[in-house]
């Protein structure tokens, strides 16, 4: 992280013993995301730089859209255009500061549509989108975003009633998309963009604001980008919730039962 920022030895010292500080305070209780988030912010507020990645942030939404003229085509010609669209939204999820998985965007996108899911559930989520019409997106990282957009330009291609959702993060927060920078993005045509007022790297249903926790109880189906927010909601078995993810590290992978590398699509409600 703190090459990642730039930051000077001195300055690198000083975060990572003020970090240090803060370890006897994590809990075996709350998820990654729940006990990272008090750090980030120390980091934030000691670095006085409210948005930690912004730059980065930039650079990843700007690298993703060098892919999408591609990405289109990959669809076009695919004989199962929500099989790839699926695919491709699962590799955006490889943009990750916060993981263990060193990535490159270009290979991981030939390598995804090459790839089959090691947790397969897509088959019960195009038959629940047939008999959908509230969706909520959980988004995740930005840069991942643009894939997001793509992802639902095709859902509502092929899925002509549904109405999307796109809930993302209140405040700055590691690399996540954040409300603020996405107001002016192309996806307001395409979808309702929700602040959803949750300030962790992953969505806790409890921090929901009154008009994001609405719309979250009564979706139809909710589709969940990344690590983060699987973490978060992995036990709400209740929820119709089906996440797409790239497998970064090694607890999500013991979780799983799978590989680090892997590509899932899993609904909450099938074991």
């Amino acid at each position: 992280m703190t090459r990642e920022l730039g930051l000077d030895k001195k300055t690198t010292k000083k975060v990572l013993d003020e970090s240090a500080k803060m370890l006897p305070s994590f809990s075996m209780d709350k998820t990654p995301p729940k006990n990272a988030t008090p750090m980030y912010q120390m980091i934030s507020t000691l670095l006085e730089k409210p948005d930690l990645y912004q730059e980065v942030k930039e650079k990843s939404i700007q690298k993703a859209q060098e892919f999408i003229p591609d990405c289109k085509i990959a669809i076009q010609e695919s004989l199962n255009p929500f099989l790839t669209a699926t695919k491709i939204a699962v590799a955006g999820n490889v943009i990750d500061l916060a993981s263990e998985f060193v990535f490159d965007l270009g290979q991981e996108l030939k390598k995804v549509l090459k790839t089959d899911f090691a947790i397969d559930d897509t088959k019960d989520l195009f038959e629940k989108l047939q008999n959908s019409v509230t969706i909520v997106y959980l988004a995740d990282n930005a840069g991942e975003n643009v894939f997001d957009r793509l992802y639902i330009e095709t859902l509502k291609n092929l899925f002509k009633n549904i109405e999307v959702y796109y809930f993302v993060r209140s405040t700055p927060i590691i690399n996540d998309i954040t409300y603020n920078e996405l107001k002016n993005d192309p996806i307001n045509k395409l979808a309702t963009l929700v602040d959803s007022g949750v300030q962790t790297p992953g969505i806790i249903i409890e921090d929901l604001n009154i008009e994001a926790r609405a719309l979250f109880d009564k979706a139809d189906c909710i589709i969940s980008k990344g690590m983060g927010n699987f973490e978060c909601l992995s036990e709400n078995l209740e929820y119709p919730i089906y996440y797409l993810l790239k497998v970064k590290c090694n607890v999500v992978a013991n979780e799983l039962k799978k590989e680090v590398g892997d590509i899932i699509c899993k609904s909450a409600q099938k074991t």
